[in-house]
């Protein structure tokens, strides 16, 4: 009789992934990022754990988008005040704060609880080339796009 294996907390050893975006899609790097931040590319995936890797992307200014898409989607926030919403395509957004625009698209493909806030916790955005973890060895992630 077969038993299914979960994971368990600390069990899963989580490794560094290195990701360099340059002249990738938006939202098709999103979901590659999502599925190792989430751990679903290991046999061992359990819901409820959180069994994914650590991720690092670079080079966030060069992402590309199709279309007319950087133009015509629109970041909103709102301050809480009355009269403080305020609308910035996303071509505006890209000149100020890549980072936020990759962040952004991939923790809206992470599950919306607490394990997904936790499981945002291990990505990496870094505007350049260049990263401050060297020393934990990160290995290459192929995204095939």
């Amino acid at each position: 009789m077969r038993q299914t294996y979960y994971a368990k907390n600390g069990e899963i050893t989580q490794e560094w992934r290195h990701v360099d975006v340059e002249g990738m899609r938006l939202g098709r790097m999103a979901t590659e990022v999502a599925t190792v931040l989430m751990g679903k590319h290991r046999p061992e995936y359990t819901p409820h754990v959180d069994t994914g890797d650590f991720v690092i992307i670079t080079n966030a200014d060069k992402i590309v988008m199709t279309g007319k898409k950087a133009e015509q989607k629109m970041k909103n926030s709102f301050s809480g005040y009355p009269g403080g919403q305020t609308s910035r395509s996303y071509a505006d957004v890209m000149k100020y704060k890549p980072e936020f625009i990759v962040e952004d698209a991939v923790r809206r493909m992470l599950p919306k609880s607490r394990l997904g806030r936790q499981m945002l916790k291990k990505l990496k955005v870094y505007k350049g080339d260049t990263h401050p973890h060297q020393a934990q060895n990160p290995t290459p992630l192929e995204i095939n796009i």
